[in-house]
């Protein structure tokens, strides 16, 4: 993010002079001076910015999600109750009118207790003087008020399907959300109180950090989330030594330095999600899931997918299955003389992996994984998420269309489908850091692997999202063919153990327990606290949060829940316990990436996991 220039300076001047925005006491004379000389500083800024860059307002008036008959159907289903919408009208007031006692009273001096509070965790209003203060704590309320009752009617309204009500309330949370008090100058105490100390400045950095971002979206916003140049793939992040010794158009095999000296006799492969990059299982030494994994003795080898452009348009998702985990397999048997392996797949990854075990089972080649594990990973998407709202046939012709001019889907695309999901944390609270409070945004390694999107193949993007998200195939026999093989899950006799998160919005735990249901081979299932992320890459020296087991599986999840025990900390020891059941026999020394086999085609994290999705 470009740094502020003409308004690096910052300039004080006491509360006094303009007023106290802790208290909600602000001098409007002043800051209205403030204002006026803000606005003649910055149209500088925004002359040359809009030179550079033309805007068709006729934009504005599409409508690529497909929102408008959503709540055209809700609309309709809302108004044909009248009583129902009276009644709900009628609470409105009668709540509003509470708060307006309650509020008044503390205006007048008297004591009262909030009756609107922020959810745990919500971080809008940490800022005391949304308590302190009698105004902002009845705007805080009045937001809280408004916007709960307007999820209520949502939630409460009937005659509306599953997939309308979904994406109504998701929709609706955005535009809640986007309207949040903390958003905007003059209701925001934090940001009215560093406009009065600095007299302005940081709303000029924060319109010179705006138009940076700009510029890098080349006309498009692309928030900054941090700072993208306090990060060195293979100096700071994805430092765990190794090589890459294999790599072919889809992908890279990376094998990592042994930490012991000896090692489990039966190596074991990583599986990524295509849609990311592999090191958000390497971001830091103190909590890598690879290094972990040396640690406790295993070989461990990792695919790193290549960041596709428009050559590679009609590779397929069975290609990924047969360049990408089979071809691994062949090399790793090359590398190490072990005819299997031990392989874990992380979501996409993960609903890879199934389909290679179903495909291997119906060509009787099982015997090439020992055991899989399944890292918060779908095979049934009937219960998917809020991201099934985005591959309804609208949008699913949205990005046919994007992908027939490319050759791919842009991994913006996907990146911004994923913001939306936690558009507080993920969106808002950086509108507010980098442009009203002016601020550079935090080095957060999480969020540098987060902004590192990757692109998705025309072909095999198409396959995922009608045959998996829009038709749900995959859990019925036959109805999906890799290779020319029909693809059963009810021929998987392989090992298994899954391990999902109980708050993930991507893979929602009971979606991805279905899975056990399926294989006909011994299952064991985990349940990780936190989400798809945070609950997966989970360090056991951090001592954070904790996670539920069982022997059993039975067939309705929440079962499965009632009967499981609760453990403190980490499932990283409780999966490698299992594993261990697996190691294919005494230890074997400590082996050299490639085996003397393979030759080193470079040193890890390689070439592939640099490629930006602009490439």
């Amino acid at each position: 993010m470009k740094k502020a220039g003409s308004s690096k300076g910052k300039h004080t001047s006491s509360n006094s002079d303009a007023g106290d925005a802790g208290t909600g006491l602000i001098d409007p004379l002043a800051l209205g001076q403030i204002l006026m000389d803000v606005s003649e500083r910055a149209q500088p800024l925004l002359g040359e910015f809009f030179e550079k860059y033309q805007f068709d307002i006729r934009e504005l008036a599409k409508d690529p999600m497909n929102i408008r008959p959503a709540y055209a159907e809700f609309f309709g289903q809302l108004w044909s109750n009248p009583q129902k919408l009276f009644d709900m009208q009628a609470k409105l007031w009668q709540d509003w009118f509470t708060l307006w006692h309650d509020s008044a009273t503390r205006f007048l001096g008297g004591k009262s207790e909030d009756i609107y509070k922020p959810d745990k965790g919500d971080r809008r209003f940490k800022d005391p003087a949304w308590e302190q203060s009698a105004v902002f704590d009845f705007i805080k309320q009045s937001y809280l008020l408004t916007s709960r009752w307007m999820q209520d009617v949502v939630r409460q309204t009937e005659g509306l399907d599953d997939a309308t009500r979904t994406k109504v309330d998701f929709y609706t949370r955005q535009f809640i959300n986007a309207l949040a008090p903390s958003n905007f100058l003059m209701t925001n105490p934090e940001v009215l109180q560093e406009t009065l100390e600095s007299r302005g400045e940081n709303l000029l950095r924060g319109l010179e950090n705006l138009l940076a971002d700009l510029r890098r979206g080349h006309g498009e916003l692309k928030i900054s989330t941090t700072d993208y140049e306090a990060f060195r793939l293979g100096e700071n992040i994805a430092i765990t030594p190794g090589k890459v010794i294999y790599q072919n158009d889809l992908m890279q095999l990376l094998q990592f330095e042994a930490t012991t000296g000896a090692v489990h006799k039966r190596p074991l492969l990583i599986i990524p999600p295509w849609i990311n990059k592999y090191y958000i299982l390497d971001l830091r030494p103190d909590n890598s899931f690879i290094r972990w994994l040396a640690d406790q003795g295993h070989t461990v080898f990792i695919i790193s997918w290549v960041n596709p452009n428009r050559k590679l348009a009609q590779k397929r998702f069975e290609d990924y299955m047969e360049e990408g985990i089979l071809e691994a397999l062949r090399q790793i048997e090359k590398a190490t003389g072990e005819p299997d392996c031990n392989v874990i797949g992380y979501c996409l990854g993960g609903t890879l992996l199934a389909v290679t075990l179903a495909w291997l089972a119906a060509n009787k080649q099982a015997d090439k994984i020992a055991s899989a594990t399944f890292l918060a990973a779908l095979v049934d998407f009937s219960e998917a998420g809020e991201l099934k709202m985005f591959m309804d046939d609208s949008q699913l012709e949205l990005m046919d269309r994007e992908m027939a001019e490319k050759g791919f889907l842009s991994g913006d695309h996907i990146k911004k489908a994923f913001s939306l999901l936690r558009a507080n944390d993920l969106i808002w609270s950086f509108v507010v850091n980098n442009y009203l409070m002016g601020k550079e945004p935090f080095p957060f390694d999480l969020l540098y692997w987060n902004d590192d999107s990757t692109n998705m193949p025309a072909a095999m993007h198409s396959f995922y999202m009608r045959k998996c998200y829009g038709e749900n195939l995959l859990p019925v026999p036959g109805r999906v063919t890799m290779m020319g093989t029909p693809i059963d899950m009810r021929k998987v006799a392989t090992p298994a153990y899954f391990l999902s998160t109980r708050e993930d919005h991507i893979a929602p735990w009971h979606s991805t327990y279905a899975t056990t249901q399926m294989f006909k081979g011994p299952c064991i299932f985990t349940l990780a606290a936190s989400g798809h992320v945070a609950g997966v890459i989970n360090p056991p020296a951090a001592e954070k949060y904790c996670h539920w087991t069982s022997g059993k599986t039975p067939a309705d999840p929440e079962d499965w829940l009632s009967h499981a025990q609760q453990q403190d900390g980490s499932w990283w020891p409780h999966w490698n316990e299992w594993v261990k059941n697996f190691a294919g026999g005494p230890d074997v020394p400590a082996r050299k990436p490639g085996g003397g086999k393979l030759k080193p085609v470079e040193d890890a994290p390689g070439s592939y996991v640099k490629m930006k999705a602009e490439d």
